[in-house]
């Protein structure tokens, strides 16, 4: 069971790695679209935006509905809690750890006075 949430965490970090991923993401937050209302920065093919989504759908970070010939995209934030939920316990990691060497160098500089 631990190895399928490190992959399902890998695949979530691999799609966001990214930027035109996370532009895709950063639209789909503000409501659901059709693939080809997608403003992207820059035009793309269609097998590059293809391409992008499918990675995005393998992460589980969104889903897609084809209604009639439109195909409705709508992000799935899900996968993004396990993302900042394993941030987070990194930080509290790192914020022990700087709190660790601020109380050591307090120490030697007691230590000195």
């Amino acid at each position: 069971m631990a190895g399928t949430k490190s992959i399902d965490l890998d695949e979530v970090f691999f799609a966001l790695s990214d930027p035109t991923r996370r532009a895709i993401i950063r639209q789909l937050a503000n409501g659901e679209t059709t693939v080809g209302r997608l403003g992207l920065p820059a035009p793309r093919a269609a097998a590059t935006l293809s391409k992008h989504l499918r990675v995005l759908e393998r992460a589980g970070l969104i889903t897609q509905e084809r209604q009639g010939r439109f195909l409705r995209t709508r992000l799935n934030p899900g996968p993004l809690w396990g993302g900042m939920s394993w941030l987070e316990d990194l930080r509290g990691l790192w914020d022990h750890q700087l709190d660790s060497l601020e109380r050591y160098l307090k120490a030697q500089r007691s230590q000195r006075s």
